[in-house]
């Protein structure tokens, strides 16, 4: 670390430690490691979207500011409160706030076209809400593609109650995706050439390597089956480090954001994912992490090594470093190409060594929805006909159940057509899975399966109706949709009744993990558990999974629900949930 970062990041830290002691008791700890003026604590408050130039990675660059901060400053208020916030658009175009997981009026959700028309440039839109929740969650642009230009920021809020576990001090670890390519940009790449960003494909060495393990005929065989599909077993992510630096809290790894502690306190990690395209495996090694909160719904504490991550979640971590030393929190990109630091230490200026890399992972039959396949299986696959061109009528699609589910399956039409690349012959449930290039790990991963609620589910009601939604994509033409229907062609909402709880089947018929998004309402995620399921705002499926949600339709109005990997939304991976009083 150079002097000038040194007496600078020492600045911040003197400067958050004389702001915590105006704070009540309750709030102190949240601003550590954050200056003055990147916090607000307050319930009416301006806050200015702006585009101003500052230094990102040692480059300069034009982020989205929120009152002069990138990332934006972090909002901390209290449950029960209300608060008001007159947002100014300083931009040249429209802009807009989403407040992420939080219950509110769908007025007030902010998404254009869908809850309220946006703020034009020039001028001022107020929220005004009750908080009725607690909890870790985060803020962005729903306008365009203004998120990945920086226009995110933290959220917290506290609970009227004492919470149900000790910690000493806390942070924000807020993750993100940096490009100083112009995003529009990003996305023409995308549309116009498939794998843009892809520079870790398969090479001549890796046939010959393959040869001496599986063999010509298997190898071969394999080769035929993807290129028979038109597809690349290395397609991990879309946007990938070739144009990404990744942040923490703003930092690239190399300025490598530093928390302080003393030996022996607890600390609370806030999590949050605030990045476009990427989703992160966690670890600090040498430290469990103990899981106390899923996006913002406190669990039950679940120990383990290394999580992930997906676009728009939050998980709250308690650690507790007892050495006097540093540790390295490691964010790494789940298709092993690129990773946001941080270090927690004793002192400033303290590193800790990074983990030594791992093997790239490649997609296997299972994330071409093929179930329990068997390798061998690439023999016949290499023989079938591009996936475009099958006769999906023809398919099986009988499933494994999840444990408690008693309902047969909501009847569906599979979509086809030139944005429907492949249909998952044979999905399953993959929620207790561990994630891709995790799974011969030695140490503990969290899945989903882990994560209980610390309350019962506050609906005990059976679902009484049943939907089934496909997630479907051509990634050769850069086409992201909803039952093969991008979001400007279908004809209209999906409806829900006001008050019923209904169950929700997703499909993910792509060979990419999708973020999926509910605005407005929280879901449980039938796990197997039907006491206390865990209760989520956003779930990532994986390739070829088919997972169900249980929903209490309790917010009426205008809801979007979508992919949370921008560059799928903003290619039409997006539908509109309408609650009303009768369908």
């Amino acid at each position: 670390m150079s002097r000038r970062a040194f007496l600078q990041q020492a600045a911040t830290l003197g400067g958050a430690l004389a702001w915590q002691a105006l704070l009540p008791p309750w709030a102190r700890a949240a601003a550590t490691g954050l200056h003055a003026d990147a916090l607000i604590y307050s319930n009416d408050t301006d806050l200015h979207v702006a585009q101003m130039p500052r230094e990102i990675a040692g480059k300069r660059a034009q982020p989205i500011s929120i009152n002069g901060q990138f990332p934006a400053p972090l909002l901390r208020w209290r449950e029960g409160d209300e608060v008001s916030l007159r947002v100014h658009n300083a931009l040249a175009e429209a802009t807009s706030i989403h407040w992420h997981g939080l219950l509110l009026p769908a007025a007030m959700d902010g998404v254009p076209g869908v809850s309220f028309a946006g703020i034009a440039p020039g001028t001022s839109f107020t929220y005004r809400f009750a908080l009725r929740q607690a909890g870790t969650y985060w803020y962005h642009s729903h306008s365009g593609l203004q998120e990945q230009l920086g226009h995110h920021g933290p959220l917290i809020i506290d609970p009227r109650e004492p919470e149900p576990f000790a910690y000493d001090r806390e942070y924000v670890i807020l993750l993100s995706d940096w490009t100083f390519e112009e995003p529009r940009r990003v996305f023409a790449k995308l549309k116009s050439m498939e794998g843009s960003y892809n520079f870790q494909k398969r090479t001549v060495l890796d046939f010959f390597r393959d040869l001496r393990a599986d063999g010509l005929d298997a190898t071969l065989a394999e080769r035929m089956m993807w290129g028979s599909m038109r597809m690349d077993p290395t397609d991990l992510a879309d946007v990938t480090g070739a144009t990404y630096t990744y942040l923490v809290n703003g930092h690239s790894p190399a300025e490598n954001f530093t928390a302080l502690f003393t030996p022996g306190e607890r600390l609370r990690l806030r999590f949050i994912n605030a990045a476009s395209m990427s989703l992160f495996n966690v670890r600090i090694e040498g430290l469990p992490l103990t899981i106390v909160q899923a996006d913002g719904c406190n669990v039950q504490p679940v120990e383990t090594d290394e999580f992930q991550i997906g676009t728009a979640e939050t998980y709250d971590v308690i650690v507790q470093p007892r050495e006097d030393r540093a540790y390295t929190v490691l964010a790494q990109t789940s298709d092993f190409y690129g990773y946001a630091r941080a270090t927690l230490a004793p002192r400033m200026g303290m590193q800790a060594p990074l983990p030594p890399p791992r093997p790239r992972p490649l997609l296997t039959m299972k994330d071409m929805g093929m179930g329990e396949m068997e390798h061998g299986a690439a023999h016949d696959m290499a023989s079938m006909p591009a996936m475009p061109g099958m006769d999906h009528s023809t398919m099986n699609h009988a499933m494994p159940q999840p444990a408690d589910a008693a309902m047969t399956p909501y009847p569906h039409h599979h979509a086809s057509g030139p944005g429907v690349a492949s249909v998952a012959s044979h999905p399953i449930n993959r929620l207790g899975e561990r994630p891709l290039g995790l799974e011969h790990e030695p140490h503990r991963v969290l899945v989903y399966t882990d994560l209980h609620s610390l309350a019962p589910k506050p609906d005990a009601r059976a679902p009484e109706r049943e939907l089934e939604l496909h997630l479907t994509g051509n990634m050769e033409r850069y086409m992201w949709s909803f039952d093969g229907l991008n979001f400007t062609e279908v004809k209209g909402p999906i409806l829900f009744r006001l008050g019923e709880r209904l169950r929700l089947w997703l499909v993910n018929d792509t060979m990419m993990p999708h973020p999926i998004h509910l605005h407005g309402m929280f879901f449980e995620v039938v796990t197997g558990d039907d006491v206390n399921p865990p209760r989520k705002h956003t779930l990532v499926l994986k390739p070829g999974e088919k997972a169900a949600l249980d929903i209490t339709a309790d917010a009426p109005g205008e809801w979007a629900f979508h992919c949370h990997l921008l560059y799928h939304m903003h290619a039409g991976m997006m539908r509109v949930v309408s609650v009303r009083e009768a369908i």
